[in-house]
């Protein structure tokens, strides 16, 4: 049984609501937003269904006053506080509650490991015995898990393949927090949960076109700036691809990108070289894309591109100018999936033209040119273009 949570952006990434049963865990930065959205969400579902919410890192004033500082009803929230597994189990036997939050996994031990509470043992034992205790009981558990610096959920791997549901936190640079399913047995894993904290909690965003675009013009857009749009399951955003190019200070070549994976910004730049005649071979690198969004998919590389070629050479792109495809290491500007998705995207949002492959049909409205390989796609993204003064 799927169930609404009464957040419209967490139903997005739970794939339309809640599963009963089911096991899920949250993982995130600490005060990236975790025990807000659970707190929020059981909230709303003590509307219809009976709740737990289980803290070992808080006691239950606490707990109260938080929720009562985001202008929640706690009155149907049942709280327990104690981070002993068996304690827990028999609580959840003998009020079998609809929804079960546990913040957090690293708190609670169970009597039979011999080792102390957050080891990898402790939790891969309580959350086995919780999943199925929950599942038995026909209830939904959340696990909320802290995740380390390198962004990986403390335990790393353990407690994963034991849940039906991972999902992660993000914070974009733009104060935005993105909400990612990294394993979904119930549906699809593409879908992103867009939220803003605000004194009241996690508010969900509805209208992200323009989240992560800057309001440009031609005489303000300087060298290095491309727009391309990316797909994040249902929707469409239209980014900002930042690239600086300058001299290597160390003698050799330094790449820095932490939202467009290295390899691909390491590939896209040999090919500039080979097939444009850019010489990158003694410059530094820097990719950035604005407003904070991871980007995977390959529909990136043409901008990418276009970017650090005008860095290079300090002449801007168009304000109105976006582009997207897939470039292979023979040159070649490659179809890509959803183009048409994008191109009306686009349009919607005023850009004028757009530079695509070989083979992608225009959308009515649209000004879009068809481009064999970078060579060409550089000569149509520049012609007439002047450097900046």
């Amino acid at each position: 049984m799927r169930v609404s949570s009464g957040i419209s952006e967490l139903d997005r990434v739970l794939a339309g609501g809640a599963m009963r049963p089911s096991s899920v865990l949250v993982g995130g930065e600490p005060g990236i937003g975790k025990s807000t959205i659970m707190i929020q969400m059981l909230s709303a579902l003590s509307e219809h269904s009976s709740v737990l919410y289980v803290s070992g890192e808080e006691s239950p004033s606490q707990v109260k006053m938080r929720a009562e500082r985001l202008g929640l009803d706690t009155t149907r929230i049942d709280v327990f506080c104690d981070t002993r597994l068996e304690a827990l189990t028999e609580t959840i036997e003998s009020r079998r509650p609809g929804y079960i939050v546990v913040d957090s996994l690293q708190t609670l031990s169970s009597s039979s490991v011999a080792s102390s509470s957050g080891s990898p043992n402790q939790m891969k034992t309580c959350c086995m015995e919780l999943s199925l205790k929950a599942k038995k009981c026909g209830s939904a558990i959340f696990f909320v898990g802290h995740v380390t610096k390198e962004g990986v959920i403390a335990g790393p791997k353990i407690v994963e393949h034991m849940v039906d549901t991972v999902l992660y936190f993000e914070s974009a640079e733009s104060g935005m927090r993105m909400l990612r399913a990294a394993k979904s047995r119930f549906g699809s894993v593409d879908e992103i949960g867009l939220f803003e904290m605000t004194s009241e909690g996690l508010k969900c965003v509805q209208d992200a076109s323009k989240l992560f675009l800057g309001n440009r013009s031609d005489g303000d857009l300087p060298s290095g700036i491309a727009f391309t749009p990316v797909i994040e399951g249902s929707r469409t955003f239209v980014v900002e691809v930042q690239a600086l190019v300058v001299p290597a200070k160390s003698g050799y070549q330094r790449i820095y990108s932490d939202k467009i994976e290295l390899s691909r910004v390491n590939r896209i730049s040999a090919i500039l070289e080979r097939h444009a005649g850019l010489d990158l071979s003694g410059d530094d690198i820097y990719i950035n894309v604005a407003g904070g969004m991871k980007i995977k998919e390959g529909s990136v590389d043409l901008a990418v591109a276009l970017a650090l070629y005008s860095s290079k050479t300090d002449i801007p792109l168009s304000s109105s100018l976006a582009s997207f495809g897939e470039l292979s290491l023979a040159g070649e500007v490659r179809p890509v999936t959803f183009s048409q998705r994008r191109l009306r995207t686009l349009t919607e949002m005023g850009f004028s033209k757009t530079i695509v492959s070989i083979g992608t049909e225009k959308v009515g409205g649209s000004q879009s040119e068809n481009v064999k390989d970078v060579r060409s796609a550089v000569i149509a993204a520049f012609k007439g273009r002047k450097k900046n003064k």
